[in-house]
């Protein structure tokens, strides 16, 4: 009986997702400086990042958010603050040593729950997200669709995003790419760091649409 909304919430899910943002920039990240677990763990910080967004939208909290542009503006420069912190981190790196680099390589240089709570907070403070899943439970899904339905589909957003994340993850995290993003070396973080910046200077700038 639901199928066809769920198709349709998994469509725009796929296509959102697949856009870079954030999200994939910190995955990419970790998956090439700290190797495979590192990012498949960012990536499943990402997932779990996506329950925090189900939830308050459920719970119509995030229709309040939407509305009050004073939260709305504190959750966006928080979001901001985040990303301009780990960019410029990221843009203050040096040339590492061979024996660090050989340990980062090996994923050794990075724990499990740093990773995990980079795509965490990545995904979690993010406002367009809000807006998004606020959108997609309120404009697409039927408010008539039962609440467990609806928990339903939030789980299968949570799962196919980590699933998504895990996949960028395995692919940056190959050897051969990153022994062609270790050529660049310390320039790579530095890139990315540009990256992060920009995606914090754009959301401190956006507005409510």
């Amino acid at each position: 009986m639901y199928w066809p909304e769920f198709f349709t919430v998994a469509l725009i899910h796929l296509l959102a997702v697949a856009s870079p943002g954030p999200d994939f920039a910190i995955v990419v990240r970790e998956s090439v400086a700290y190797g495979r677990r590192a990012g498949v763990f960012s990536a499943l910080g990402v997932g779990c990042g996506i329950f925090i967004h189900v939830a308050y939208s459920l719970l119509g909290i995030g229709l309040i958010v939407s509305q009050s542009i004073v939260l709305f503006n504190a959750l966006k420069w928080l979001a901001a603050a985040y990303l301009l912190y780990i960019g410029i981190k990221a843009l203050r790196a040096k040339p590492v040593s061979a024996g660090q680099a050989e340990l980062n390589r090996f994923g050794s240089a990075r724990t499990a729950r740093a990773a995990f709570t980079a795509g965490f907070v990545t995904n979690g403070l993010n406002p367009k997200a809000t807006l998004f899943f606020l959108s997609l439970f309120t404009v697409v899904i039927n408010p008539h669709t039962p609440l467990p339905v609806q928990a339903g589909y939030g789980v299968y957003l949570a799962l196919a995003t980590a699933l998504w994340f895990c996949l960028v993850a395995q692919l940056f995290s190959h050897q051969r790419v990153r022994a062609g993003f270790s050529r660049l070396g310390h320039w790579f973080d530095r890139l990315m760091g540009v990256v992060l910046v920009g995606l914090g200077v754009k959301l401190a700038f956006s507005e409510l649409r």
